[in-house]
């Protein structure tokens, strides 16, 4: 199944438990999601306006549509999950992630960023991507390889919370912009509600841990995704790259985001080897290895990683 990006199929700014979906998949089925990003200062730019870079038609239809329902990232989705309920995890194994277009940006705003307060004017700079490189023009003419992947993958939040923001990460995961969650990778999301309607969007072309002036290499990207349910794992913000274990936490404090992604990744740990609690406290000391995955979304983010050979 292939999901496309557009009007009819973009929620813009937000994710909302009521939102119905725009296509329904049985559990460990796959489904490709296409994406596009970009605001309308972003298209305004001098650089696009000659007709040399790739736009899609989509992000023009979006546009045209209207204005977001609440600022933030256009997600394509959500796809719901046939069976899914609160509970389970659902499981997203990243199969797929291509270049939608041949250029990506980034906007370094006022008031924003890991430094609100040391720059005062808005930047904007459009970045060539080379599709076949696998890189990006740097405006001082270096390039810089790529490694893409989607900052916002989330499924819908509790009912309760009603109809929030794409900017901060939480519980129903959305805007983690960790860079780990490449191609070959698999993030686990705690379902909310009926269905789990999971949505993607943000491509990222390359980005730092941290993000730190709110923005990455902002692209389109096209994502192949494997979704399977699953009733056999803890409800929390869990990845897993070919080597490694990760603990994702988000919290207005990175003080306790390094406490939950180590409580969490300890859990996991104690139940997966069977060794005490401070055994495996030990072991996140000795072998775990935090890092901030972004200080910028309000929510911030840290992510413990820890090898799974240790496990």
């Amino acid at each position: 199944m292939i999901v496309e990006a557009g009007p009819a199929t973009a929620h813009w700014g937000y994710f909302d438990a009521t939102l119905p979906p725009v296509a329904q998949i049985d559990s460990g089925a796959e489904v490709t999601i296409r994406t596009v990003s970009g605001s309308p200062e972003v298209l305004d730019a001098p650089e696009l306006a000659d007709g040399d870079f790739f736009i899609p038609t989509a992000l023009r239809a979006i546009h045209a549509a209207g204005p977001p329902a609440l600022p933030g990232h256009i997600l394509t989705g959500p796809v719901a999950v046939t069976g899914a309920r609160p509970g389970h995890v659902l499981q997203v194994d990243i199969l797929d992630v291509t270049l939608a277009q041949d250029w990506g940006y980034n906007v370094i705003r006022p008031l924003s960023g890991a430094l609100p307060l040391e720059f005062d004017t808005t930047t904007r700079t459009i970045l060539p991507l080379d599709r076949h490189a696998m890189t990006a023009r740097l405006p001082w003419g270096r390039d810089l390889p790529l490694a893409p992947f989607f900052g916002v993958m989330g499924v819908a939040p509790p009912p309760g919370w009603g109809r929030i923001s794409t900017i901060e990460p939480r519980a129903h995961g959305g805007n983690l912009d960790c860079k780990e969650l490449v191609v070959g990778t698999t993030l686990y999301l705690p379902v909310h509600t009926k269905g789990a309607l999971f949505s993607v969007g943000d491509g990222h072309g390359a980005q730092g841990d941290g993000e730190v002036c709110v923005t990455a290499i902002e692209t389109a990207l096209d994502g192949r995704f494997r979704l399977t349910l699953r009733d056999d794992l803890p409800a929390m913000l869990l990845a897993e790259t070919p080597t490694h274990w990760i603990t994702l936490a988000t919290d207005p404090s990175l003080d306790i985001c390094a406490q939950t992604a180590t409580r969490n990744m300890i859990t996991w740990v104690e139940e997966r080897m069977g060794i005490s609690r401070s055994e495996a406290y030990m072991l996140c000391s000795l072998a775990g290895d935090l890092h901030v995955t972004q200080t910028v979304n309000r929510e911030k983010g840290v992510h413990m990683m820890l090898a799974k050979a240790l496990l």
